[in-house]
């Protein structure tokens, strides 16, 4: 892949050893790719609605729930351990109590996700059992996000939905990070001290793009979902709406899961 060369070469010609800027050259296509869809820049206009951002959020406690436990359990690792910073960064109870105030305290009973939120899952869980190194792409990409542009969602969000307080907006409050760049420049030190092979380095960059793949794989499934008539989605009143409407919308909010690790500032 001849965007995963380039990236093993930094400014001066030579073989580069920061695997942040190797992961930052070779995700450089697909990133521009996914960040200029026409769903992603309608998010940025502040068209999101209140079922479509509880949907959202179900699918993200989903991914970061597989996230984090894989983290945890390989915290000990060496790729991991490095990067693994679980009380600055962890999503996954933020995620709970937003979830809690749109939903109620059964909310847990209300989680429905799609068939790509579960296979981005499976794909996390798997990694994490077999070939723990390759969590450091995943890791990377949706924390960065998180930190970057998931901030600026943070504030279209609430603006959108036109929410008085920070409550439901958990997820992009980061209580334990003062300084996001600071942050973001000690992640990216701590990430290129792992010690990584040449092809566990390679499989990382190949991790890295794959993430970016499966979004855009999600994007395309939209546009198919896109042939059900704005006037039956409308007719949802509800978070999960029955099929075929259901399709739409959670869909939709998937896609929308899909956007902070399109708009980080590696």
């Amino acid at each position: 892949m001849e965007n995963m060369k380039s990236a093993r070469k930094n400014d001066t010609g030579d073989t580069g050893s920061d695997l942040s800027e190797q992961i930052k050259a070779a995700t450089k296509d697909i990133h521009v790719r996914a960040e200029n869809t026409k769903l992603m820049l309608s998010y940025q206009k502040g068209q999101i609605t209140l079922p479509q951002y509880k949907v959202l959020l179900c699918s993200l406690y989903k991914i970061y729930k597989a996230l984090e436990d894989e983290l945890d359990r390989n915290c000990s690792h060496p790729a991991v351990a490095p990067v693994y910073f679980p009380q600055e960064l962890a999503r996954v109870e933020s995620l709970e109590r937003d979830l809690e105030f749109f939903f109620g305290s059964d909310w847990t009973k209300k989680v429905i996700v799609p068939a790509a939120t579960h296979r981005y899952e499976q794909r996390l869980r798997e990694i994490g059992k077999e070939k723990p190194e390759l969590l450091v792409a995943h890791a990377y990409t949706r924390y960065l996000g998180d930190l970057s542009g998931g901030q600026v969602l943070g504030k279209i969000t609430q603006k959108s939905l036109r929410l008085s307080s920070k409550e439901g907006l958990s997820f992009f409050s980061f209580p334990g990070v003062t300084s996001p760049n600071r942050f973001k420049q000690l992640y990216r030190s701590r990430m290129n001290s792992v010690e990584l092979t040449g092809e566990e380095k390679a499989a990382v960059l190949e991790e890295a793009v794959s993430a970016f793949e499966l979004n855009i794989q999600v994007f395309d499934d939209l546009e198919k979902m896109l042939s059900i008539t704005t006037e039956d989605a409308d007719q949802s009143k509800t978070c999960f709406p029955a099929s075929p409407v259901m399709q739409f919308t959670v869909g939709l909010c998937l896609t929308l899961a899909t956007i902070g690790a399109t708009l980080y500032a590696m």
